[in-house]
């Protein structure tokens, strides 16, 4: 039987139920019966799909309907899928949290619909018996365009327990059980202060992998899921051609190291497309920028864990104050705005020196300063326009815990980047900071919600 370009969303009643758990035991399992597996997640985190790469073998990449549009969302899908035999769709929080709360705007259930994908939604089980059917109940009819397809019980008692959660399902006429987790049958996730670890192999070794699918093999109707996988006509949405880009025009720098590894990887194809060169180095143990460069993209990640080493390799310090000297163009989001500041301070108290191309202080703090999504319109000519910056505006999101200390940008020169609007509370503030060739910020931008953004940017470099 051919799983040609199935799909299936994991979804959950709400976050903490154990969806990456079982999305990643679900990945691994049927990547072990010889499927081509593709993952994709839902909304703007960074986190859950470096595990989700790491466990299907192939790029992750996030479905955001707020961020982008039904449009892109189903192109970028039918594309990643071309060679795909399934795709996988880890959902966000619960199935109809997103960005709105009066409609499926930006939540997992405006995916599925999107894409014509059944739903499995995994429900907390302890301490639940029949009542789990209302529950379900509620999820499958209220909003009927999302199919429910079956539900995955997550830490179950014992085998009695998976029976009468079954049977009360069954007797309600509603999505079956498909699957009854025991308490402890997987492990773990490691986690801190950002939430879960970037994985890679020491956070999330081969044998967790194993053990994760094993579970599933185990605890999960896997042939059920598999067909109901299938049952979408795939004429539905049929598989795209493969990204072509132009010829290449310019090389940039991509920071991709411990301490700078949050990009979409569709913001990196889309700057392919455009005509880029995409050069990888480390600002952690690269001794210089590679040479010929045009422009530097310093993305987000956790330069305040690696603070020490970035401070001690003073020689790629001193590499990026000339480029920028020399009029190279840097786009710097979040942690690599922390990086081009004068120092940061970690949540020790220990302040480390960084670049100095900013004149501004960075600290960490053990709470949350910034978490949504928002719009940003530049305030002026940036790396995102091709004139004055009037009427663009650009899709990202934020979340940080450091906050700016000192701020002396005004005084050298360095003009606010943005006015963002932050989408829950609807107000409207300044935010980053531009001169000449160079914009750092705290906004994750998604390019997409710019069309343009990836040819200016390129502009932007190819004039350095």
């Amino acid at each position: 039987m051919s799983f040609r370009r199935g799909r299936i969303v994991i979804a959950g009643t709400g976050s903490g139920v154990g969806k990456t758990s079982l999305t990643l035991g679900l990945v691994r399992a049927l990547r072990g019966r010889g499927l081509r597996v593709q993952a994709f997640k839902v909304g703007p985190d960074f986190l859950d799909p470096s595990y989700l790469a790491l466990a299907s073998g192939r790029p992750c990449y996030n479905l955001d309907g707020w961020m982008t549009d039904r449009s892109y969302v189903q192109k970028l899908f039918n594309e990643a899928m071309a060679d795909a035999d399934i795709g996988v769709i880890e959902g966000v929080m619960g199935l109809f949290d997103g960005a709105d709360s009066r409609s499926l705007e930006g939540s997992t259930g405006e995916i599925a619909v999107w894409l014509d994908a059944p739903v499995l939604l995994v429900a907390e089980a302890h301490g639940v018996a029949r009542s789990l059917a209302p529950l379900v109940k509620g999820f499958a009819e209220f909003e009927p365009a999302v199919r429910l397809a079956g539900v995955i019980a997550n830490r179950i008692g014992g085998q009695r327990h998976a029976t009468w959660l079954a049977e009360a399902l069954a007797g309600a006429a509603l999505p079956p059980l498909l699957g009854a987790m025991p308490a402890g049958a997987v492990p773990s996730l490691r986690s801190r202060h950002l939430g879960l670890v970037t994985a890679n192999t020491d956070v999330l070794p081969q044998a967790a992998l194993d053990i994760l699918a094993q579970a599933c093999e185990k605890h999960l109707d896997l042939d059920r899921v598999l067909r109901i996988a299938s049952q979408t006509p795939l004429d539905s949405t049929p598989a795209g051609a493969p990204r072509e880009g132009t010829a290449p025009r310019v090389r940039i720098g991509i920071a991709r190291d411990e301490a700078f590894q949050f990009y979409y990887p569709d913001n990196l194809e889309m700057l392919r497309e455009a005509g880029a060169s995409l050069v990888e180095f480390s600002p952690l143990t690269d001794p210089a920028l590679p040479a010929g460069l045009g422009g530097l993209y310093l993305g987000g990640g956790y330069p305040e864990v690696h603070a020490k080493l970035l401070a001690a390799n003073k020689s790629m310090l001193a590499d990026i104050r000339r480029f920028a000297t020399q009029s190279g163009c840097i786009y710097a989001e979040c942690g690599g705005l922390m990086y081009l500041g004068r120092s940061l301070t970690t949540l020790e108290g220990r302040r480390l020196k960084l670049c100095g191309l900013l004149p501004i202080d960075t600290a960490m703090l053990g709470r949350l300063q910034s978490l949504g999504y928002v719009e940003a319109s530049p305030t002026g000519p940036c790396i995102w326009t091709n004139g004055h910056g009037a009427g663009v505006t650009l899709r990202g999101h934020e979340f940080h815990y450091s906050h700016i200390t000192h701020d002396d940008c005004a005084a050298a020169g360095w003009q606010p980047a943005y006015t963002v609007r932050n989408r829950r509370r609807e107000e409207t503030t300044s935010e980053g900071y531009r001169k000449g060739r160079i914009l750092a910020s705290y906004v994750h931008m998604h390019f997409a919600s710019h069309p343009a953004a990836a040819e200016a940017f390129l502009r932007r470099c190819l004039d350095s």
